[in-house]
């Protein structure tokens, strides 16, 4: 896993202990900006933000409180400077200066936004002025686990007793964009004391909603330089990181604390922002060179092709001029070769991931879903922990579809997939990250959940999986045009969280293979009983479609010869109900495959109802009901299982395996159609007849 920033990998604490089954994660409570700003404006009121007030807990409790400056103070912009500027256009640099925070890959990351006005304009808006329509209030856009969320905060800012912001502030002092992004990002992570450890590909990610891809410098591919050309000139964002490594005495700077300044003038395990490529021409040959700029505006190379080096008296005077800046503005050149010797990866995020497939101009398709690893059911583990049970992670049902006007003459398709872990807490560095990824494998079927011995016969696809305690995992596939089944997992069985899978292409189809586990039970027992069965009640019946009546009689006849003395009194009212859930095709009867699905269904349910039923009453009580939704790999909340309880129970809340099977029939039918009509995977939008 990369070394996290700025220079210590980040330490394991222990997951909080309680957290319920079902919590789900909770995006940042949304304030209606607009609103906000016309009630302070009507009010003549500078409005005070109470979600991230100008209080000490906003900063954090850790090790940041150790370095604030006594008399710490609040004060907004227009107390610090006589003509405050909210955005100066005409910057061509960041000119952003790093604070107490140790946050140089979120300035790293800020620094490539500014290379593409329109998509630093979506992150900040540019509308917002001290000046016209003031009242305290500013907002900021960020892409959050699959959404795009706004996030307001109002101009009170940390200042020391000489009136100096603690933290981001411009080298041009009445400009405050900076300083109020970075407390709206705060914000978003819970404080500023959780941006002190971070990626520049989590926050690539965070302003673009883009997908990273990551080049290990020390295994570099051989077209390494072309990927980067593509990169310059199309809508990415690069950033990278130099090795963390043995470094000299500290050199105290206006902006940082401490720093870890190596003799070559490299500041070892920090962020750099790639700013630009140039093939230049020596005299000895053509030489590929890379710009690089520091964030903190300072601090530069002093090897080859360095601001001094020798290297530019090689070029013509008219290359000379135009490339080589002697100034101490944190920016300079170096060779190809020596970026790959001293920096250890090279983020790039793409806006459409076709970085890869040289097949730039073409559109992409993006599709994203939501799913989750719970204890117990669909949090198993990677292959090598789960001892059999690796199926039941979630599965994920790819069609990969050729595309006509590919210039591919293989027939191979470019496919990039993403798994991105969520937070569970409040505030981004409290909770350790998961180590995460994900098996691709190629199947023939294109419906059924994949069973536990496809596992022990099959080889994924990735046969060597990647598992990183990161936020993100992605990997750029080359994949024959067909169906194949994603696996996402943690690496350990039993780690609970929610995760956001994406896939990017020229064209395809996604979704989610629904979890109704058959187990071994349906192979032991299916075969035998059913010829038995069919025989008896399908060859007697003339037109093989059964009505609810027959459906009636038929169930409550059923010999349990696997489960004795287990005798069914399924009502009318009961089968109609089945009927109505499983009549896809609205005639009024099941068919013989109509009937095979539910006989699966049947055979499960009684396997995970006697297995809860610890009382051997026939009965589920609350506690038992919760324990055999949960075996059923399905994820409901406490409040709806009440609710089914009452819905389907007797007067006591007990339910009968008559009733789990009606109920279980309609949480899994319902959860099957929301996610058919979802088009995000939140909610859906239904016609009158839906």
């Amino acid at each position: 896993a990369m070394p996290f920033l700025p220079c210590l990998k980040k330490k394991k604490s222990p997951v909080p202990l309680g957290r319920s089954v079902f919590q789900k994660h909770t995006p940042p409570s949304q304030q209606n900006y607009q609103a906000l700003l016309e009630t302070c404006l009507k009010n003549k009121t500078l409005f005070t933000d109470d979600n991230f007030p100008a209080h000490i807990s906003s900063i954090g409790t850790g090790a940041l409180l150790k370095k604030l400056p006594r008399n710490l103070q609040w004060k907004r912009p227009h107390a610090l400077h006589r003509s405050p500027v909210f955005y100066a256009a005409n910057r061509k640099q960041l000119d952003l200066c790093q604070g107490l925070v140790e946050n140089c890959w979120f300035l790293a990351a800020l620094e490539a936004l500014t290379f593409h006005q329109d998509i630093l304009a979506a992150v900040v808006p540019q509308n917002q002025s001290f000046e016209r329509k003031y009242a305290g209030i500013f907002h900021f856009r960020f892409w959050h686990f699959g959404e795009w969320v706004d996030v307001v905060v109002d101009d009170r800012l940390p200042v020391n007793e000489a009136g100096e912001l603690v933290f981001v502030s411009s080298v041009y002092k009445n400009v405050f964009w900076g300083a109020l992004l970075e407390k709206a990002y705060a914000k978003l992570y819970g404080s500023y004391e959780d941006l002190q450890i971070g990626q520049v590909s989590e926050a690539l990610v965070d302003f673009t909603g883009g997908v990273n891809i990551r080049i290990k410098l020390a295994a570099a591919p051989p077209d390494l330089w072309d990927i980067l050309t593509r990169a310059t000139y199309s809508r990415s964002l690069m950033g990278c990181q130099t090795h963390l490594g043995d470094y000299f005495p500290s050199v105290s700077l206006p902006c940082i604390q401490t720093t870890k300044v190596l003799k070559n003038g490299l500041v070892a395990g920090h962020a750099y922002t790639v700013t630009g490529i140039r093939k230049v021409t020596c005299r000895y040959g053509p030489e590929n060179l890379v710009r690089l700029r520091n964030p903190w505006g300072k601090i530069e190379w002093k090897g080859d092709w360095s601001d001094s080096s020798y290297k530019w008296e090689l070029l013509s005077p008219k290359e000379k001029i135009l490339l080589r800046k002697k100034k101490e503005d944190g920016e300079f050149w170096m060779s190809l070769r020596d970026f790959k010797i001293h920096f250890v990866d090279l983020m790039i995020c793409k806006l459409t991931p076709d970085l890869m497939s040289k097949e730039d101009g073409k559109k992409w398709m993006y599709s994203l879903k939501s799913g989750r690893w719970v204890k117990g059911s669909t949090a198993r583990g990677s292959l090598g922990f789960c001892n059999g049970t690796f199926w039941m992670n979630p599965q994920y049902w790819l069609n990969v579809l050729p595309v006509e006007d590919s210039k591919k003459s293989s027939g191979s398709c470019n496919v990039v997939i993403s798994l991105m872990q969520k937070h569970s807490s409040k505030h981004r560095n409290r909770a350790p990250h998961f180590f995460i990824g994900f098996s691709l494998y190629k199947y023939q079927e294109s419906n059924r959940k994949l069973p536990p011995a496809f596992f022990t016969r099959h080889q994924p696809v990735n046969k060597h999986q990647v598992f990183l305690d990161e936020r993100e995992v992605t990997h750029d596939f080359h994949l024959e045009p067909g169906v194949y089944v994603i696996v996402p997992s943690t690496l350990e069985p039993q780690q609970e969280s929610e995760f956001i899978l994406r896939v990017f292409s020229r064209k395809h189809v996604l979704r989610f293979l629904f979890f109704y586990i058959l187990k071994e039970i349906v192979d032991r027992y299916e075969g035998k009983i059913w010829e038995d069965f069919f025989t008896k009640h399908f060859e007697q019946v003339g037109n093989p479609e059964i009505n609810a009546v027959q459906l009636q009689r038929i169930l409550n006849n059923i010999s349990w010869r696997n489960f004795q003395s287990f005798r069914l009194s399924f009502s009318l009212d009961d089968c109609q109900g089945i009927l109505a859930l499983l009549d896809l095709n609205a005639t009024g009867t099941l068919s013989i495959q109509e009937f095979r699905v539910l006989w699966k269904r049947l055979l499960f349910y009684l396997e995970v109802f006697q297995k809860k039923d610890t009382s051997r009453s026939g009965k589920l009580d609350l506690v038992e009901l919760h324990a055999a939704v949960q075996e059923t790999g399905i994820s409901l909340s406490n409040e709806v299982c009440n609710l089914m309880a009452i819905r389907y129970g007797d007067p006591d809340l007990k339910i009968s395996f008559e009733s789990f099977v009606c109920f279980m029939l309609r949480v899994e039918i319902m959860g099957e159609a929301f996610r058919n009509l979802t088009q995000d995977g939140k909610g859906i939008y239904l016609r009158e007849s839906e």
